[in-house]
């Protein structure tokens, strides 16, 4: 029986983050797994991102440098010449978890519509804050994300024939919405059951929280229904104030 390995797009949008980038973008290069599509949108940084880029340019597939009109915009570009058979983005400061990690992903199941595992939260250093409050759930659906992103996007690989443009009109949450469309569409979910990815604690969706909230309420109020969304939320505060207090225990 032939091995499953479709090419998988790998897309990192970076501006102006020289600091973090070559972490990302050596995490994608060495990984194991050959049929890799590595796109880079960069929008046009004047910090030294473009040199750190230009200095691996050999694992890169595909470089557009130029000025966007925010994250969504530039993750669009990368999803428009994107030609692998799964997506995923892995945002500059983001990472593979192992160097095999994508090479386990497609060994799990072959054919799937989408694959997730579990993320772990980085600080800016590089060190682990441990596993993500939000757990991956056993079982994924469209209607997992009721209760808030239980898949963080550096954990999902799609079927990019399943994939939509990113909604422009959300600044934040784009990426709820853009899962859950995908999501719906699928008929094979795989949870992989381990680690697939990293992600560095931060970003423009927690330096402007309420608008971030706002905006994912009103994407589950199109997908869930206003009143099952209102209680959800209920539901979603009792949960982090019991998170924040037991954590607050054990670090007392």
């Amino acid at each position: 029986m032939t091995a499953f390995k479709p090419t998988l797009s790998v897309v990192t949008v970076v501006y102006n983050n020289a600091l973090h980038i070559e972490r990302t973008m050596l995490s994608v290069i060495n990984q194991t797994y050959a049929n890799i599509e590595y796109i880079i949108i960069d929008g046009l940084s004047t910090d030294g991102t473009l040199d750190i880029i230009n200095r691996y340019k050999s694992g890169i597939s595909k470089l557009i440098s130029e000025k966007d009109a925010g994250i969504y915009d530039a993750m669009n570009k990368g999803l428009a010449i994107a030609t692998g058979d799964y997506v995923i983005f892995m945002n500059s400061g983001d990472e593979f978890y192992e160097p095999d990690t994508v090479e386990r992903v497609f060994a799990a199941v072959p054919d799937a519509d989408i694959y997730y595992g579990e993320t772990e939260m980085i600080n800016d250093a590089g060190e682990s804050l441990g596993q993500r409050r939000h757990k991956a759930p056993a079982q994924f659906t469209w209607r997992g994300f009721k209760y808030g992103m239980s898949i963080s996007h550096q954990a999902i690989y799609i079927r990019r024939l399943l994939t939509e443009p990113y909604d422009s009109q959300y600044q934040l949450s784009a990426d709820i919405d853009w899962i859950i469309r995908a999501a719906k569409k699928a008929k094979k979910v795989v949870n992989v059951n381990r680690y697939v990815a990293r992600y560095m604690v931060g970003g423009m969706s927690k330096a402007k929280h309420r608008q971030s909230l706002q905006e994912r309420f009103d994407i589950m109020k199109r997908y869930y229904g206003l009143i099952p969304t209102l209680f959800n939320h209920f539901v979603i505060a009792f949960n982090l104030g019991w998170y924040w207090l037991k954590n607050r225990r054990t670090n007392d």
